[in-house]
């Protein structure tokens, strides 16, 4: 006789992947629950349904971003003849409220989406007991349940890593920058992942005196070219940057402020007070609690994520993982979101269809902006041979910036990266100027149907956008691209 369980599915987190897996298992007939609690952070900072992308993720980043580039349009509204009043300082405490105000929102339209198609909603730590039971734990109430499942999906996301030998309480977060009360002051940010860089570029655009730390490259995993003028951009913006350093000791002084001490790159002891210390080296799988040893699921021990197989399936057939707390999955809500989707239906109907983790846009929302879909040049090149492999760039100036001789003419950059053998076919796009999310978004569909370089000269632009520097770059990565000013568009 076939085992009897309370729920056909149990989800564990109750981000953007392990909701969508949810509902979509529920409204396919199979009977659902979710689990899911936060732990507040070192410096106190607790929120509640729906994961790092609502709370402390792309929701708050986007609208911490526009704030910040409507500061920074000020030297354009000058530029073109509007009058502006400079004596006017940012509200960060408006602009909080408004943010967690809209987040609010999201979190009340979740739980309510849950529970009028019948997902039962867990506000409790989960960890398994064995591979088909799970405790469930209310921190606040010290209350306790037992649950089985016949399936359970771990959907943890991850949560911040912290500088070691460093006291945690001396260091603000992602999680925390987002529901502070004041503004930060001056901030020193370590790390050089997309997370600090966009987080440093938006209190730079806010007014705020700001230090990135640099221990190696910025944006590794990225195409360097691009990470270079994102860079690049960020200083001629304000942004200071220590490079080859990290911080050896934070001291918190009697005003309140933070000592800093680092060993710069020629080896000589440097120290400077910060308001705050703003770290992001990185993200650790929120796997920890789970008690996975009881079930005999397996895990990278150097990151602490699950491994899975690519239907999201782990080592033990009826246990899956998605999203950010899965080895070698992008660490992006779209990709989880719609391999939720893809599991349940796969659970639930008989569909075959896997996730494609590959060739996946995305965007970097630094001040000047980086679009992404497919292979940076080097990585392209060392998967399929430097003899198969052309890539193509170009610089160029929005027509917007023309009012103002400080925008520089080479700082917007479009890289092409196309595989020889196969009529040039597109293996990596890479956009860096505004808007660049709403650009690569559309580019990437091309990219995914396979188009070639010939395919985009051959396409029309509109003119004049950003948009139509993508269809013409006249000049591989060995030649210098032309910083001439001129207008494409226009014929010349």
């Amino acid at each position: 006789m076939e085992t009897e369980y309370d729920y056909d599915l149990f989800v564990i987190g109750a981000g953007s992947g392990g909701v969508k897996a949810a509902t979509t298992a529920c409204k396919l007939g199979a009977k659902v629950a979710v689990a899911d609690y936060v732990v507040p952070s070192p410096a106190g900072t607790s929120w509640g349904l729906g994961g790092t992308c609502i709370n402390v993720g792309c929701i708050p980043k986007k609208l911490f971003h526009f704030a910040s580039q409507l500061g920074e349009s000020r030297d354009d509204m000058e530029g073109v003849g509007w009058g502006v009043d400079r004596k006017t300082t940012h509200d960060w405490p408006k602009m909080v409220e408004g943010v967690q105000k809209y987040i609010r929102q999201l979190r009340w339209n979740a739980k309510l989406v849950l529970a009028q198609i019948g997902v039962k909603y867990y506000n409790m730590l989960a960890k398994f007991v064995d591979s088909h039971t799970i405790e469930l734990l209310d921190p606040k109430k010290n209350k306790k349940e037992t649950v089985t499942a016949k399936n359970i999906l771990i959907a943890v996301g991850g949560r911040p890593t912290y500088l070691p030998n460093i006291p945690k309480e001396l260091t603000l977060s992602s999680d925390d920058i987002f529901y502070l009360k004041q503004n930060p002051g001056k901030t020193l940010v370590v790390g050089a992942s997309y997370i600090a860089l966009e987080c440093a570029g938006f209190l730079t655009g806010l007014g705020n005196d700001v230090t990135v730390m640099v221990r190696s490259v910025l944006l590794r995993s990225f195409d360097q070219a691009c990470a270079r003028k994102v860079g690049s951009y960020m200083e001629l913006r304000g942004t200071k940057f220590v490079h080859g350093s990290i911080p050896s000791n934070i001291e918190k002084l009697e005003n309140g402020k933070k000592k800093v001490t680092w060993t710069d790159k020629n080896g000589i002891e440097q120290s400077e007070e910060y308001d705050s210390v703003l770290v992001a080296i990185g993200r650790t799988a929120n796997t920890a609690y789970l008690n996975l040893e009881s079930t005999g699921v397996q895990i990278n021990p150097q990151n602490l994520k699950v491994l899975a197989n690519d239907a999201d399936q782990t080592n033990v057939p009826h246990i899956y993982a998605l999203g950010d707390c899965t080895d070698t999955r992008p660490e992006l809500t779209p990709p989880a979101v719609m391999a939720g989707k893809l599991l349940s239906e796969r659970l639930f109907t008989g569909s075959k269809k896997i996730m494609n983790y590959k060739m996946i846009a995305t965007t970097v929302f630094t001040p000047l902006e980086y679009g992404i879909i497919g292979y940076g040049e080097d990585e392209a090149k060392q998967i399929y041979g430097a003899d198969n492999v052309t890539a193509y760039h170009s610089v160029f100036k929005p027509l917007e910036w023309v009012y103002l001789e400080e925008h520089p003419s080479d700082a917007c950059y479009v890289k092409m990266i196309c595989k020889k053998d196969e009529n040039e076919r597109i293996i990596g796009l890479h956009y860096v100027g505004p808007a660049a999310g709403e650009i690569i978004q559309g580019f990437s569909v091309a990219v995914n149907l396979g188009a070639t370089r010939e395919d985009l000269a051959n396409t029309v632009g509109i003119h004049p956008t950003c948009a139509e520097e993508v269809l013409d770059l006249p000049f591989t990565t060995d030649q210098e691209p032309s910083s001439a000013e001129g207008c494409k568009g226009c014929g010349f």
